[in-house]
């Protein structure tokens, strides 16, 4: 049998008539699998699934989803279950980003028509907002004020753990790396391109450093709620900053 197999290879490469077996599906090893089928494997649908001129400037829109329930959905209940709780940092925290996420993801939208508005009278498309000096700039002032935010939860994180200082640290480095790119296209978008770039670089490498502290503490809580033997360090600062009471304690 194997033999008849080579032979029939050999036969189809010798006349010419060499398929292209992955094209059409077949397989002589495993289960076959047609490539649209494969391409559907993917988490980013292919350019085919989503019309509109806007995609290419807009880059994916896979994430827009998770902005939208992740960011903005799970922690506005975040917050309110901290309400809840009394917890009114955390719940400030939590509602402020809420709102940050859901914003970030509804500009994104072309449903909402944000940047759309900014696109000249006769534009090809409406992603061309986007490149608008009024639109960067307007959008870099969204950006400073939540960094503006950060650095209020900065200086109130010292008297919490070290964990949350470096967090708050890094969104304010973050957004104002982010504002400075805003405000470079705005001030020409052309010339300014790779600066801006490299300043969203920056915002990249500071929010991977959040996002890996939030991971850590994320998992140092997990671990004290079911008791586990051992904790992770957060650096606690409670005792190092004491608070107004115990100050007028000690005073008194």
């Amino acid at each position: 049998m194997k033999d008849e197999m080579n032979t029939a290879t050999h036969e189809e490469i010798t006349n010419g008539t060499t398929r292209n077996l992955l094209s059409e599906g077949n397989s002589l090893k495993g289960v076959t699998m047609p490539p649209d089928v494969f391409e559907k494997l993917y988490l980013s649908p292919p350019p085919r699934a989503i019309k509109g001129v806007s995609r290419p400037k807009l880059g994916n829109p896979t994430p827009i989803p998770a902005y939208c329930f992740y960011g903005g959905v799970l922690m506005l209940v975040s917050s309110i279950l901290e309400f809840i709780l009394g917890n009114t940092f955390p719940a400030v925290v939590f509602a402020s980003f809420s709102a940050f996420w859901l914003t970030f993801g509804g500009t994104l939208l072309p449903q909402f028509y944000a940047y759309a508005s900014y696109a000249p009278v006769g534009a090809a498309s409406p992603a061309e907002g986007l490149e608008v000096p009024s639109f960067s700039s307007g959008f870099g002032f969204f950006t400073l004020s939540i960094g503006m935010l950060c650095f209020v939860y900065l200086i109130c994180s010292i008297r919490t753990n070290i964990v949350f200082v470096i967090i708050f640290l890094t969104l304010v480095l973050g957004f104002g790396f982010i504002t400075g790119a805003y405000w470079a296209l705005a001030a020409d978008y052309t010339a300014n391109a790779a600066f801006a770039g490299k300043l969203l670089t920056a915002s990249g490498a500071s929010f991977f450093v959040t996002t890996a502290c939030g991971w850590w503490i994320f998992m140092a809580s997990m671990l004290e709620s079911v008791d586990f033997p051992f904790s992770l360090p957060v650096g606690d600062l409670s005792t190092r900053v004491p608070g107004s009471r115990v100050v007028a304690d000690m005073e008194a």
